[in-house]
């Protein structure tokens, strides 16, 4: 019901992560999800392939711009949560997705503002507002933070974005081995071996706090229809892609 896009033109920006530790999120909260794996490098999908079966969890791939609409307004009413993973790089795919969204949540990195990726798609955001009066629910999250300080540079980061209105998660996605290990290992975040330890205990926390947050901006029972077909205005979408 609800279609949360994850977003970020540069690659490394730690997208597919948190969009992985929102879906197993999820599916341990015995939600069904489906997941449309935009990203032609594929690193879900091949996330999905060598996981074991998990009855509660579809993955879509090789998805385009044409095809992408149809794709998310028949999976929204077949699945309680639809997750968008976007290409890493310019693509006409982000205005397709983001007007079919709930929310869109945009990864950036905290340790420095070489955030020319997600501010592709914030501009594409507040252009959708300012021209069509397009207004698509969106947050950043910074990810890939050193857990062990907070530095200056994500603080700057942060009020940065609040002074541009633009909402910033309190809960940043942690440079964690755990997090590395869920794709070399194929198992969600609660499936490792190393899960019970220290280490593991606090991806965890991370990973559940993360979830939480996005959770208390999205109520999967009053998901708005996407904000493009309450205006039936496509060109806008079509002219910012």
């Amino acid at each position: 019901m609800a279609v949360i896009t994850f977003a970020n033109t540069k690659g490394g920006a730690g997208k597919t992560t948190a969009a992985l530790l929102l879906t197993t999120e999820l599916l341990h909260r015995n939600y069904r999800v489906c997941v449309i794996d935009a990203d032609p490098q594929r690193w879900f999908s091949k996330w999905y392939e060598g996981a074991a079966l998990m009855p509660r969890l579809s993955v879509e791939t090789y998805v385009s711009a044409p095809t992408i609409q149809k794709i998310v307004h028949e999976r929204r009413s077949q699945w309680d949560f639809v997750i968008v993973d976007l290409p890493g790089l310019q693509s006409p795919l982000l205005a397709s997705a983001v007007g079919l969204s709930d929310h869109v949540i945009v990864p950036i990195q905290g340790s420095s503002m070489d955030a020319q990726g997600g501010a592709q798609v914030l501009d594409l955001l507040r252009y959708l507002d300012r021209k069509a009066g397009i207004r698509i629910p969106h947050s950043v999250v910074l990810s890939r933070v050193n857990p062990a300080i907070t530095t200056r540079s994500m603080q700057a980061v942060k009020r940065l974005l609040s002074a541009q209105d633009i909402r910033v998660f309190d809960t940043p996605i942690a440079e964690r081995a755990a997090f590395r290990e869920m794709f070399d290992m194929h198992r969600p975040l609660r499936k490792l071996d190393n899960a019970p330890t220290a280490g593991g205990e606090k991806a965890i926390l991370n990973a559940r706090a993360f979830a939480d947050e996005v959770l208390s901006h999205v109520d999967i029972g009053k998901a708005a229809a996407p904000a493009y077909a309450a205006r039936r205005d496509l060109q806008a979408l079509e002219t910012a892609a």
